[in-house]
């Protein structure tokens, strides 16, 4: 387990009640209890509004996709009991097992289509439609089978059809086939219940109450805190937030569970005005930052980053190395105050002030801390803005959805050049794997060049996880459904 935080003073006075202690072994009795960092947690359409973590996770359990993610974070059967992938991932033909909506009424092709379509359509807020732009249409077939037709292939399209924003709901009466019931319960919280296995009802099999799930949102304190006095079971969605929080909470390292899923954390540069209208500058950005300590002080075991792919994923050559990245520390630094001397020479001396857009949070602050102290140090002032405040620098912190390098290079470079922006429109609209490989080496080439993105690492991620939930285990997509966490799911 990663070292403890010297934050005195960053987790606030919320944190005076919760004293250390041991681990958490509750038994393995009644429902597991789920304590989700966000508000309460609602069946929220993805299409109107993003989905916090309780929101997510009530979708995941209550309106499942035509597929979903086990425990490891593989992709398995939902709604769709099995699949085939033809044509190289131009064509998904999935045939959906029996199930009901809340109501009584059976599940069709038609209500399966009609809820992914809705999801891709013009003026969609679904995080994910812009990388659904693929399909050419959705078909019913027949009752139970329906076809996803793409206009050009995409065989990593089930990793996108796992992801909770594309659980399948229905908008009225709202709800979706399961694999659980939500009913409201006492104090905030949400029952979830399995929808009955005709199988299991068939055999005499009555569900216990260990696979009743009871699901609540709340801040991390007040998680930890409920966590810590054996009140709970996990405390889902924790991030760099809210880490040192955790750290200082006195949860025992049984309990403390980092997960490092694929993804981006950096800062995107998204204007081109006074300073960081040359890419040396905005190279100079991201020599100065000590990537190695700020890391470490949040986890020894939180890797820092240099690059904005994790790997080669389906672009044609390895990933593209900025030019700053093959010098050393000391060298990048030397190198990022010459260019701002010399840039303040010419304009004057005064240094160059940059704001930087950073969500609310004790992790926000000791980020701020070490990136501002980094900057200061080349010449270069750093002012804080809210998030959603307008800004030279954005905060990305994002787990990625599927394992394409056109998903890390547009989320890590909402601004870049003519010649980038380009060659990602060609990779998406790319008639072959071959050639979108092809035009995605280049653009990752051209982006790397561009100096748009400041990598540091990749997303951080972090839960408290009693013992009775064996099934728990880190993975690369970062996500734990609630039906995979005891080792007794039936």
């Amino acid at each position: 387990m990663p070292r403890l935080l010297k934050l005195a003073g960053l987790a606030g006075p919320v944190l005076l009640g919760l004293l250390l202690g041991g681990c958490n072994r509750r038994p393995d009795q009644g429902p597991v209890v789920v304590s989700a960092i966000g508000g309460a947690p609602e069946l929220i359409d993805p299409a109107r509004r993003p989905l916090d973590t309780p929101s997510r996770l009530l979708r995941d359990a209550t309106a499942q996709g035509l597929v979903r993610f086990d425990a490891q974070g593989r992709v398995a059967p939902g709604l769709a009991e099995r699949w085939t992938v033809l044509d190289d991932g131009a064509s998904y033909v999935f045939r959906l097992r029996e199930a009901e909506w809340p109501d009584g009424k059976r599940v069709t092709a038609g209500d399966v289509v009609a809820a992914l379509d809705r999801q891709r359509a013009e003026g969609s807020r679904n995080p994910l439609a812009p990388y659904l732009t693929a399909i050419d249409e959705i078909v019913e077939m027949t009752p139970q089978v329906i076809e996803v037709r793409l206009k050009r292939p995409r065989p990593d399209l089930l990793n996108l059809f796992a992801q909770p924003e594309l659980g399948i709901a229905r908008q009225r009466p709202p709800g979706g086939s399961g694999p659980y019931r939500a009913k409201p319960a006492l104090g905030g919280f949400v029952l979830l219940k399995p929808v009955p296995d005709p199988v299991r009802v068939a055999e005499g099999d009555v569900p216990s109450p260990e696979e009743n799930v009871l699901l609540t949102g709340e801040r991390a304190a007040r998680a930890l805190a409920r966590f810590r006095a054996g009140r709970s079971d996990l405390v889902a969605g924790g991030s760099f937030l809210d880490l040192p929080i955790a750290r200082v909470a006195g949860i025992a390292p049984a309990n403390f569970r980092l997960d490092l899923p694929a993804g981006l954390f950096g800062l995107a540069i998204v204007s081109r005005e006074g300073f960081l209208s040359e890419a040396a500058n905005r190279a100079a950005l991201a020599e100065a930052i000590d990537r190695a300590a700020l890391t470490a002080a949040f986890a020894d075991d939180w890797a820092p980053a240099e690059q904005i792919l994790p790997d080669r994923l389906d672009s044609a050559n390895p990933p593209a190395i900025p030019s700053w990245a093959v010098t050393d520390a000391t060298a990048r630094r030397a190198e990022a105050r010459a260019r701002v001397a010399t840039w303040r020479k010419a304009h004057g001396g005064a240094a160059p002030v940059l704001r930087v857009a950073l969500p609310q949070g004790p992790g926000a602050n000791l980020l701020f801390g070490f990136v501002g102290a980094s900057l200061r140090a080349i010449g270069v002032d750093l002012v804080r803005v809210p998030a959603d405040a307008e800004a030279e620098l954005r905060l990305i912190d994002a787990v990625a959805p599927y394992d394409s390098a056109r998903w890390y290079l547009t989320t890590a470079c909402p601004v870049t050049s003519d010649a980038a922006a380009a060659k990602l429109i060609d990779a998406r609209d790319a008639n072959d794997m071959s050639t979108r490989g092809v035009m995605l080496a280049e653009a990752d080439g051209l982006i790397a060049a561009d100096q748009c993105y400041i990598p540091i690492a990749r997303p951080l991620r972090w839960a408290a996880v009693s013992l009775r939930l064996a099934r728990w285990q880190g993975n690369a997509r970062g996500w734990h459904p609630l039906n995979e966490l005891r080792r007794d799911t039936r």
